[in-house]
């Protein structure tokens, strides 16, 4: 009699990414970043001239203060723009979300860079500024929010934020380039040139740039996070008890609540230092462009220099202390440093270097202290929804604001305004969230 051995082949285990494949992606991911922020960033720093080109010159004021709405308006469909990509990543996968954006984006940029003058077709030029940043603020929302999943899901959790800082290197390697474009524009040509066609070089770069991004990004990894997620959920028992559905919208509620605080005490003073400072300087102080864009670009540097070295700090120290003292800070020196600024272009360097030196300490915990707040399972509702709604409200509006308060001389209530936002952000970090450096996402409830 013979006897036949039975053999059970071994389980597949999933294949974990290699450390290669994950730079990879996050260098994609960063490129990518780089220009939806040049390309978002360059509006502010060129506003002035697009208020020339594309809206009516019989009042002057008027014409900047429309430019700024577009501005703002823009920032109106972020949360669209969020919500309608996160459950499309929640589906899809965040690479799917992060290519598409990109290329919407860079639509936009186009169509900025070839509107004709208000001169040539009237009102149309405005409207035609209008619907294209309509668009790039429904791109820019759902880039922002896959990014910011994306990258903390694909780090090993010992360098979390050093990876999600590449968000905040981005940010400001995008704005800086943006400033770039106008230090050097300013430098090469006069105002007349840069009325009429000048302004648009930067735009056009930024569409041509979305080539060169879409070839990086095409072989990114897919997170793993989302992806075993996703298993999870396939093979978990349906019908929940009601209890615990009431339970998760409350939590939900809750925990968008606090990004939505958290991100307007961060998003408004960087939006002011980043991309309006320049402006500022010259409408509102009667600074030297090519100066105001010198001085700003140096001080894009300091910001751009210590945002991973806050990523690496974040991943010894924690998410809490860096983001506390940022917050108390900004509260702080707000009220002096803006009284610093006048023509001349050093003063300008000195505030906004110190700005964005505070702002860093955000762009290196940021995407990580937020990853690790919220699960899986509503991290892209949330993060899609809380983060640019804050972002719309706060950092969109505030080019607006300040100019207009400043108008009418009223511009210490700005100062409070600043004030109140970075303290509220204080006060999530301090007392609403626990220390979470090192957590594995999978265990976040």
């Amino acid at each position: 009699m013979s006897t036949t051995a039975l053999t059970t082949a071994p389980p597949v285990l999933k294949q974990e990414p290699d450390q290669a494949r994950r730079r990879q992606s996050m260098i994609a991911t960063g490129v990518g970043n780089v220009l939806e922020w040049f390309d978002w960033a360059v509006y502010g720093v060129f506003s002035t001239y697009i208020a020339q080109a594309l809206f009516s010159q019989e009042n002057p004021v008027s014409a900047l203060l429309g430019t700024l709405a577009v501005f703002a308006v823009g920032f109106v469909m972020r949360p669209l723009g969020g919500l309608v990509f996160g459950r499309i990543a929640d589906k899809r996968g965040r690479k799917w979300v992060l290519l598409v954006t990109m290329l919407l984006m860079a639509g936009g940029s186009l169509l900025i860079a070839i509107i004709p003058s208000y001169e040539t077709i009237g009102g149309a030029a405005s409207f035609l500024l209008l619907a294209a940043r309509l668009l790039q603020g429904f791109a820019h929302g759902g880039e922002s929010t896959a990014s910011n999943v994306y990258l903390p899901e694909i780090a090993p959790k010992h360098q979390r934020a050093l990876y999600g800082s590449t968000i905040g290197f981005s940010m400001g390697l995008g704005t800086m380039l943006a400033v770039l474009f106008g230090s050097l524009l300013a430098n090469a040509f006069d105002s007349e040139f840069m009325s009429t066609w000048g302004w648009r070089i930067p735009f056009l770069f930024g569409a041509l740039l979305a080539v060169v991004v879409l070839w990086l990004r095409r072989n990114m990894m897919e997170s793993d996070v989302h992806e075993d997620h996703v298993q999870a959920v396939e093979n978990a028992e349906t019908g929940a008890p009601v209890e615990v559905v009431e339970w998760q919208r409350r939590r939900i509620f809750t925990k968008a609540v606090e990004v939505f605080f958290y991100m307007a005490g961060t998003t408004l003073p960087y939006y002011i230092w980043s991309s309006f400072a320049a402006t500022y300087a010259i409408s509102q102080k009667g600074m030297d462009p090519a100066g105001a864009f010198t001085a700003s670009l140096g001080a894009m540097a300091v910001n751009l220099a210590l945002v991973p070295v806050m990523g690496l700090l974040a991943d010894r120290i924690g998410r809490r202390i860096p983001v506390i003292v940022y917050a108390l800070a900004t509260a702080a020196l707000t009220v002096p440093v803006f009284a610093m600024i006048d023509d001349n272009p050093w003063t300008l360097f000195i505030a906004q270097a110190l700005m964005m030196g505070l702002s860093a300490a955000i762009g290196g915990t940021q995407p990580a202290m937020l990853a690790e707040q919220v699960p899986t399972r509503y991290r892209t509702l949330i993060m899609g929804t809380a983060m640019p709604l804050a972002v719309a409200l706060f950092g969109g509006t505030a080019p607006y604001l300040n100019t207009w308060l400043a108008s009418i001389d009223m511009f210490w209530l700005f100062d409070a305004y600043i004030i109140a936002m970075a303290l509220g952000t204080a006060v999530v970090a301090a007392f609403r969230w626990k220390e979470t450096r090192g957590i594995e996402l999978a265990d976040v409830r």
